[in-house]
């Protein structure tokens, strides 16, 4: 991992990896991970991802090696939204594939609404437009009682299927439970203000949604809804209950998101 500090003077970790053929030129694929989450959340997709493209993953403020804003310090989505035109200045060549996860779709629908010069295509994955119409503020008087890591645990059912590796779901809840409880409270308080469905109209990139077709978490009609505003988007499920599709479903997330960019790609003979 390697740092910059940004224009907030935050410290925030980034990678890029690349094991392309190195006589090509391969497009760059940012990737953002969810709330909770940090870049090594990506590593079941990273070796095929890897192989074809410049993979581009950033720890969001708060989260992984990036450092956690003070508490007199404004935080908002427009804030991780700057981190990553900030990232994209000092390290992509040009427009790139972005991929949010859950909130770091959020980041990822809004770096689309706003800046679309940016965003070659668009890939979200288990993201509504914000939490606000999810039960999500509930999580949070249950974390300040029984900490994050209880709380993981005792709702693990709402992330992962009887289908999930215990062995990857007890890695989640100690990868995801050592995260800041205070500034976890804050982010997903933040998040839960935001419902910004009806600005998808502005996204002009090609877009895939990966949807939980039993989503928990958000609302899995809400998917029906984003594809229906973001013009000739496409919604594919995955029939389970499960929100952390891109951890438990990693191999068919990725197969998703391969053959999107193969076919967008063989369309417009961009790479």
């Amino acid at each position: 991992m390697q740092t910059f500090v940004n224009r907030d003077g935050l410290s925030l970790a980034w990678q890029l990896d690349s094991f392309a053929a190195p006589w090509t030129q391969p497009d760059t694929v940012l990737l953002l991970h969810a709330a909770m989450g940090s870049s090594l959340r990506w590593f079941r997709w990273m070796p095929r991802l890897a192989a074809r493209y410049r993979v581009l993953r950033l720890d969001l403020r708060g989260h992984g090696l990036s450092q956690i804003p003070p508490a007199d310090q404004p935080f908002s989505l427009p804030h991780l939204v700057g981190d990553v035109l900030e990232l994209l200045d000092r390290h992509a060549p040009g427009p790139v594939h972005v991929v949010g996860n859950s909130a770091g779709g959020y980041v990822a629908q809004r770096l689309a609404i706003e800046h679309p010069e940016w965003v070659k295509t668009l890939a979200l994955y288990g993201s509504t437009p914000g939490l606000k119409q999810s039960h999500a503020p509930t999580w949070i008087p249950k974390i300040a009682e029984r900490g994050l890591r209880t709380f993981l645990a005792e709702t693990i059912d709402e992330r992962f299927d009887e289908h999930a590796d215990p062995a990857l779901v007890q890695w989640f809840i100690n990868q995801a439970g050592s995260n800041d409880p205070v500034f976890i409270a804050r982010f997903v308080t933040h998040m839960c203000t935001h419902d910004f469905l009806d600005d998808l109209v502005a996204v002009r990139a090609p877009t895939l949604i990966v949807a939980a077709g039993r989503e928990k978490i958000g609302h899995a009609s809400s998917y029906v809804d984003m594809q229906k505003r973001i013009a000739g988007s496409e919604l594919r499920t995955i029939d389970t209950a499960a929100h952390n599709i891109c951890d438990g479903y990693a191999e068919q997330c990725l197969d998703l998101l391969l053959d999107f960019l193969d076919r967008k790609q063989a369309v417009s003979g961009v790479r």
